[in-house]
């Protein structure tokens, strides 16, 4: 399972909703955090999320069980370990 969190801030806001727009993506919040989690690979177009750089370079809160592949400015690519 790849699990990705995502600090819950308005800024941020856009990346747990795009991520959702997969069918096999499960959005959660834990505490303070957004737990975005897939079966399979995980990934999150940028543009799609109309974030910044700075803003898309620093939404990763943490993985669990997961690394990412792909962090740039077209994507974010989680998978599981």
């Amino acid at each position: 399972m790849t699990t990705l969190y995502v600090l819950d801030i308005p800024e941020n806001a856009t990346i747990p909703q795009v991520a959702a727009e997969d069918p096999a993506v499960e959005v959660e919040k834990v505490g303070p955090y957004f737990r975005i989690t897939s079966p399979g690979t995980l990934v999150v177009d940028r543009r799609a999320t109309g974030c910044r750089h700075a803003v898309w370079y620093s939404a990763v809160a943490g993985l669990e069980n997961s690394r990412i592949t792909q962090h740039d400015k077209d994507a974010l690519r989680v998978e599981a370990r």
